[in-house]
């Protein structure tokens, strides 16, 4: 199994990353990664950037060293409405300034933000946060201390499109615990037939693209991969697209100038 796009990264920008976009542009070609998503934290974390810096992505080169790079961001589940945000009751630390400034936006929990409550709790906090609007990606969502309802929050992602992640870090360093739920949870989304994307949550770009232990999870569970939505930028823009979002036609020109891999 191969995954050519990495579509969680954080560069120096969160201060507790080590990377800049040069060091990922370089890691990614090393590792053989076609694309990239920077995707640092949203502003409710405590060492997030500024605004301006979600808003000033657009300087970012959209392909670089032939890398295309997604301007994208890892939006914190609330626990209680994101006062800033236009939507009435938007539980995600995002609104319509930042979503039209972005590509992608994955949303998780964490605990600087979100402190650990209990198995309900949790499992309206991460379906509100599917049912959102903003996001499409369910960041680590195996986490031992946020205990949910699964099959609960994968009929929800499914009604809305919004797809899992299956976190290579939370197999190592970050996490501890999360393995078993992962492959719970692997199991669960296969069996609804629903879909996942791989993430490095690289925060050094050495890591970039490096997701032996996600791939191992998934082929453990026999999981589809054709419900791998970034295994290709082809699929990864496919997807994007049912969100609406403008990137793939920016894109177009230089995803067809790659060599075919579906």
């Amino acid at each position: 199994m191969k995954i050519l796009c990495d579509t969680h990264s954080h560069t120096v920008a969160s201060t507790h990353a080590y990377s800049n976009v040069h060091d990922y542009i370089r890691d990614a070609q090393k590792n053989q990664l076609q694309l990239i998503s920077i995707t640092d934290h949203a502003p409710s974390m405590p060492d997030a950037p500024h605004l301006w810096h979600f808003a000033n992505m657009k300087v970012i080169p959209r392909v670089i060293e032939n890398i295309a790079v997604l301007r994208g961001i890892e939006a914190n589940i609330l626990p209680e409405p994101f006062k800033h945000a236009e939507k009435a009751n938007c539980y995600v630390d995002l609104s319509d300034f930042l979503d039209e400034k972005l590509d992608i936006a994955i949303a998780s929990f964490h605990e600087p933000v979100f402190k650990p409550q209990d198995k309900k709790t949790h499992t309206q906090a991460m379906i509100r946060a599917i049912e959102s609007g903003y996001v499409q990606i369910i960041g680590h969502p195996g986490n031992p201390n946020y205990p949910i309802d699964q099959e609960e929050v994968i009929r929800a992602a499914k009604d809305n499109n919004v797809v899992f992640e299956i976190n290579n870090s939370s197999f190592k360093a970050s996490r501890k615990g999360s393995e078993p739920h992962c492959l719970e949870l692997i199991s669960l989304i296969d069996k609804h037939d629903w879909k996942v994307c791989v993430g490095s949550d690289a925060h050094i770009s050495l890591d970039v693209g490096l997701f032996e232990r996600s791939i191992g999870a998934l082929t453990q569970q026999g999981f589809n991969e054709n419900n791998i939505v970034n295994r290709t930028p082809k699929s990864l823009l496919g997807f994007l697209e049912q969100h609406g979002r403008p990137v793939v036609g920016e894109l177009q020109d230089w995803l067809q100038q790659l060599p075919s891999t579906e």
